[in-house]
């Protein structure tokens, strides 16, 4: 018979001990199932032992996650986790240096378990460990450690990092600023000063006027990535702190140091791959940048304004008049205002008034201050543009001022400029740290590629908004290749011309649309089956592969991975932590394993149990589209495994994964793809024969049948 639902078996090992073989009732309490594991092995006083898992992190058994116990787990029997702790913090009194360094070994190793981690903060064992900073007696090894246990403590969110004390901050500064420090000190002491100007506005300002800028530079020019990584997570979290006009003092000083040239060079053109870590601060310092000019971008033109007025006219005179001359000599003051609104017009301003075309937010200045850039760093292009198209009918012209406010406008949109920086993007442009003055250099060649795309498509006045169209799939499609210099970008979105637009518009649509009709769509249908299964074989090998899950915190952007890959029977997810050096681990190594038959259902978007806690802001849009969740059983209650999926696609894969394990619909987008390409695929082999074919709508008619059936053969009459 069958062992009951709530019963286990299991193996409980000790050292230099046998192990035992036991049945593990889950409805028992915790402190009798100890009872009887001490008393098999003849050792009294139970309550000063504890369970934990013997593989993995070690974590301790207690009655909220011992559901997570499964047949043929493997506990071991060890101290209690609040003698532990007690043994532990002794441990770092102790007046030699070999027992505190072992002390402090083993309180890293159990500090990621929040059981433990409770009996330790309970003890003052944060202010022991701050003690130990504090002192800085031994800036090696015993620093490092001390460091690192408090930060396994501190990610726990039991302390809040705002009740750390001043000394304290200024204590680990010091570690940052010192000179000739361990390398395996100043990693750790970025990673917790970064951890502290993200929790705390008024730390922050402290760590902020107490870390040079000059010092950050120091370490990110160190050969060290790690180094190199935690100095620029703390430089885009001060950046993160500051206000704007902090934030583009501190910028200002970075470029004057040459930072864009150093990290285009050393870091992003680095021999050594680049982390997914420096990729997200990269991004989050581009967004930062690019943020500078939100203010121009919502701020209208102000027609009373004589600074405004004398740059309206400098593009005016750019245009229309050779250096030296100056407008209607000898004029009255009618003719002179009467010709420049002529020219202005000419310009490509839609009323007389440029102030007026100026006043819609965004772009606001931000379109202004493009085109006296591309008036003064390209004055040949920008006057050759402008006289080119006064020269032209009046309905082919392109319009320079009214072009350039869109096209500003559509740079803000890919560029995302003035949207709040994502806790997980990647997406940075390699091309922005090669360059200065990007953003208006960008706009450069893109309204030169403009005037280029407007003549390859005659266009008049009223195709405007179809040529805006075009050029906006010329830039994004360029800026998906993610080129590494403005040079490459120009060369390649010049390539990208009106009829290779719509060749590509062409080929993709004959991969997405297929022929309606009613014979071919019977036949799609026949074939869906099929397809489908290949899909969902595809899918479920994909998730047999496994992929590197990043673990993200309510606070702010995690560097910890954990791995979870299907097991080749299908029956099992097997799961657990591992370090960004180590690559992609075996499945045999992962500690902890999850039944397919305990998993209750699927959860995506908002409705995961991690996504809900964030809140409902923008920078969390993301997490959304990322975010997906097992609810499971565990014991009588239902527990979660949360995913932040690296990717999009990746997101599409495991859904539609576990989706065929559960037996349900894989619905997502990329299914929905790849089974139209299969099925084009499929038709079109199945066509072949077919090619230059009419198909008909309707199946050709049934001829009626006979008049007389005699020739049909009558199988009653026997032969003779």
């Amino acid at each position: 018979m069958a062992p009951p639902r709530n019963v286990v078996k299991i193996a409980v090992q000790m050292r230099d001990a046998i192990p035992q073989l036991i049945q593990l009732d889950q409805a028992k309490p915790l402190a009798a199932v100890l009872k009887e594991v001490c008393d098999a092995w003849s050792l009294t006083h139970s309550h000063r032992y504890a369970l934990q898992f013997a593989d993995g992190h070690r974590r301790y058994i207690t009655e909220n996650n011992r559901g997570e116990i499964k047949n043929g787990s493997i506990l071991c029997l060890s101290t209690a986790p609040d003698l532990e702790a007690e043994q532990l913090l002794s441990g770092l009194q102790s007046t030699s240096c070999e027992v505190r360094r072992e002390a402090l070994r083993h309180l890293v190793l159990l500090a990621s378990d929040m059981t433990f981690a409770q009996e330790v903060i309970s003890r003052d064992g944060l202010q022991r460990l701050g003690t130990i900073i504090e002192d800085g007696d031994d800036l090696g090894e015993v620093l490092a450690l001390g460091l690192r246990a408090f930060l396994e403590l501190m990610e726990h969110g039991v302390v809040s990092w705002e009740t750390l004390s001043i000394p304290f901050v200024r204590k680990v500064v010091c570690y940052v600023n010192m000179n000739l420090m361990d390398a395996s000190v100043q990693p750790l002491a970025l990673r917790l000063l970064e951890s502290v100007t993200l929790s705390s506005p008024a730390l922050g300002q402290l760590i902020k006027s107490e870390v040079p800028l000059d010092r950050l530079l120091v370490h990110l020019q160190v050969m060290n990535q790690q180094l190199q990584t935690k100095a620029m997570a703390l430089l885009t979290a001060l950046l993160q702190g500051a206000n704007h006009a902090e934030r583009k003092h501190m910028l200002d000083y970075l470029w004057q140091r040459n930072f864009r040239q150093f990290i285009y060079k050393n870091i992003i053109h680095s021999a050594a791959p680049l982390g997914d870590e420096m990729a997200h601060h990269l991004y989050v310092l581009q967004a930062l940048t690019l943020g500078l000019l939100e203010p121009r971008m919502r701020t209208p033109v102000d027609p009373y304004s004589q600074e405004q007025r004398d740059q309206l006219q400098a593009l005016r005179q750019a245009a229309f008049e050779p250096e030296g001359e100056s407008l209607g000599t000898g004029l009255s003051a009618d003719r002179r205002r009467s010709l420049c609104a002529r020219e202005f017009r000419k310009l490509g301003f839609s009323n007389s008034n440029p102030a007026q075309d100026l006043e819609r937010v965004p772009p606001g200045l931000l379109a202004l201050d493009n085109m006296l850039y591309f008036s003064r760093q390209a004055p040949s292009a920008y006057s050759r543009f402008v006289l080119e198209n006064s020269s032209r009918e009046d309905k082919h012209e392109c319009p320079f001022a009214r072009s350039s406010i869109q096209l500003t406008l559509l740079l803000c949109e890919l560029l995302h400029v003035g949207e709040p920086c994502s806790e997980t993007a990647q997406d940075f442009s390699p091309m922005f740290f090669g360059q200065d003055q990007s953003f208006h250099e960008l706009f450069c060649v893109a309204i030169q590629l403009l005037n280029k795309t407007w003549k390859e498509m005659r266009a008049t006045q009223e195709d405007f908004d179809k040529v805006m169209q075009v050029v906006r799939e010329q830039l994004a499609r360029t800026l998906a290749l993610k080129p590494t210099s403005l040079e490459l970008f120009r060369t390649k979105v010049n390539a990208l011309t009106y009829g290779e637009v719509l060749r590509l518009r062409q080929t993709e649509r004959l991969h997405q649309e297929g022929t309606l009709a009613p014979p071919i769509l019977e036949l799609r249908e026949k074939l869906k089956p099929e397809l489908l299964g290949l899909i969902r074989q595809q899918r479920l090998l994909r998730l047999c592969e496994g992929t590197l899950f990043h673990k993200i915190s309510s606070r702010r952007r995690q560097d910890k991975l954990w791995f979870c890959c299907l097991s080749p029977n299908h029956k099992v997810l097997q799961y657990g932590d591992v370090e960004e050096s180590t690559g992609v681990p075996t499945p045999e190594s992962l500690p902890e394993q999850l039944p397919v038959a305990d998993i209750r259902a699927l959860l995506t978007g908002k409705d995961c149990p991690h996504v809900r806690e964030k809140g409902s802001g923008k920078q969390n849009k993301d997490l959304y589209e990322l975010a997906f969740s097992i609810s499971y059983d565990r014991g009588e209650e239902e527990a979660y495994l949360n995913f932040i999926a690296p990717s999009k696609r990746d997101f599409y894969l495991w859904t539609d994964g576990l989706s065929a394990l559960l037996g349900s619909p894989m619905g997502s987008e990329q299914t929905r793809l790849d089974l139209e390409q299969l099925l084009t695929m499929e038709t079109k082999l199945r066509l072949l024969e077919l090619e230059n074919v009419p198909i008909p709508d309707q199946p050709p008619p049934v001829p009626p049948p006979p008049t007389n059936f005699n020739f049909c053969y009558d199988c009653t009459i026997a032969e003779p």
